[in-house]
Protein backbone atom coordinates (compact mmCIF):
# COMPACT_ATOMS: atom_id res chain seq x y z
CA UNK A 1 0.00 0.00 0.00
CA UNK A 2 1.36 3.47 -0.88
CA UNK A 3 2.61 5.57 1.99
CA UNK A 4 0.35 8.41 3.12
CA UNK A 5 2.00 11.14 5.17
CA UNK A 6 0.41 12.51 8.34
CA UNK A 7 0.15 16.27 8.53
CA UNK A 8 -1.01 18.21 11.59
CA UNK A 9 -3.26 21.23 11.12
CA UNK A 10 -0.36 23.46 12.21
CA UNK A 11 1.89 21.89 9.57
CA UNK A 12 -0.88 22.33 6.99
CA UNK A 13 -1.16 26.06 7.77
CA UNK A 14 2.63 26.47 7.71
CA UNK A 15 2.88 24.76 4.32
CA UNK A 16 -0.22 26.35 2.77
CA UNK A 17 -1.19 29.68 4.37
CA UNK A 18 -4.88 30.58 4.10
CA UNK A 19 -4.44 32.80 1.08
CA UNK A 20 -2.44 30.30 -0.98
CA UNK A 21 -3.73 28.07 -3.71
CA UNK A 22 -2.24 24.81 -4.84
CA UNK A 23 -3.74 22.40 -2.32
CA UNK A 24 -7.12 20.77 -1.88
CA UNK A 25 -8.46 20.17 1.62
CA UNK A 26 -10.94 17.31 1.21
CA UNK A 27 -13.46 16.76 4.00
CA UNK A 28 -14.87 13.22 3.84
CA UNK A 29 -17.30 13.49 6.76
CA UNK A 30 -21.05 13.03 6.46
CA UNK A 31 -23.29 16.05 5.70
CA UNK A 32 -24.74 16.06 9.22
CA UNK A 33 -21.21 16.43 10.61
CA UNK A 34 -20.59 19.52 8.48
CA UNK A 35 -23.54 21.18 10.19
CA UNK A 36 -21.75 20.73 13.52
CA UNK A 37 -18.30 21.94 12.42
CA UNK A 38 -16.57 22.77 9.16
CA UNK A 39 -13.60 24.50 7.57
CA UNK A 40 -14.67 26.98 4.89
CA UNK A 41 -11.79 26.25 2.53
CA UNK A 42 -12.53 22.50 2.41
CA UNK A 43 -14.40 20.74 -0.35
CA UNK A 44 -16.79 18.05 0.75
CA UNK A 45 -17.15 14.56 -0.67
CA UNK A 46 -18.49 12.01 1.84
CA UNK A 47 -16.24 8.97 2.23
CA UNK A 48 -18.70 6.59 0.60
CA UNK A 49 -18.95 8.82 -2.51
CA UNK A 50 -15.22 9.24 -3.17
CA UNK A 51 -14.86 6.25 -5.57
CA UNK A 52 -17.58 7.49 -7.93
CA UNK A 53 -16.44 11.13 -7.70
CA UNK A 54 -12.70 10.68 -8.35
CA UNK A 55 -13.08 12.67 -11.57
CA UNK A 56 -13.74 15.78 -9.43
CA UNK A 57 -10.22 15.67 -7.99
CA UNK A 58 -6.92 16.43 -9.75
CA UNK A 59 -4.36 13.65 -9.13
CA UNK A 60 -1.49 16.11 -9.64
CA UNK A 61 -2.65 18.63 -6.99
CA UNK A 62 -1.58 18.11 -3.37
CA UNK A 63 -4.53 16.74 -1.42
CA UNK A 64 -5.05 16.79 2.34
CA UNK A 65 -7.89 14.54 3.50
CA UNK A 66 -9.73 15.24 6.74
CA UNK A 67 -12.53 13.75 8.82
CA UNK A 68 -13.45 14.05 12.50
CA UNK A 69 -10.42 12.36 14.06
CA UNK A 70 -8.23 11.05 11.26
CA UNK A 71 -9.36 7.42 10.79
CA UNK A 72 -11.76 7.71 7.87
CA UNK A 73 -9.53 10.24 6.15
CA UNK A 74 -6.55 7.87 6.38
CA UNK A 75 -8.54 5.15 4.59
CA UNK A 76 -9.64 7.60 1.89
CA UNK A 77 -6.08 8.92 1.50
CA UNK A 78 -4.77 5.36 1.07
CA UNK A 79 -7.50 4.69 -1.51
CA UNK A 80 -6.56 7.84 -3.43
CA UNK A 81 -2.86 6.94 -3.33
CA UNK A 82 -3.61 3.55 -4.89
CA UNK A 83 -5.63 5.33 -7.61
CA UNK A 84 -2.89 7.55 -9.00
CA UNK A 85 -2.96 10.53 -6.66
CA UNK A 86 0.63 11.63 -6.16
CA UNK A 87 0.83 13.94 -3.15
CA UNK A 88 -1.62 12.77 -0.47
CA UNK A 89 -1.70 13.68 3.21
CA UNK A 90 -3.93 12.65 6.08
CA UNK A 91 -4.87 15.50 8.43
CA UNK A 92 -3.82 14.05 11.78
CA UNK A 93 -6.56 14.50 14.35
CA UNK A 94 -9.08 15.76 11.79
CA UNK A 95 -11.36 18.70 12.40
CA UNK A 96 -11.06 18.13 16.13
CA UNK A 97 -7.32 18.90 15.95
CA UNK A 98 -8.00 21.79 13.53
CA UNK A 99 -10.28 23.38 16.15
CA UNK A 100 -7.71 22.77 18.88
CA UNK A 101 -4.64 23.99 16.95
CA UNK A 102 -5.93 26.62 14.52
CA UNK A 103 -9.48 27.79 15.10
CA UNK A 104 -11.07 27.52 18.55
CA UNK A 105 -14.28 29.03 17.15
CA UNK A 106 -15.01 25.69 15.44
CA UNK A 107 -17.23 23.61 17.72
CA UNK A 108 -15.83 20.30 18.90
CA UNK A 109 -18.07 17.26 18.98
Amino acid sequence: MPRVQELSPTEFRRRWPEDSAGVVLLDVREPQELVLASVSRAIHIPMREVPQRLHELDPATPLVVMCHGGGRSRRVAEFLATNGFEEIYNLAGGIDAWADQLDPSIPRY
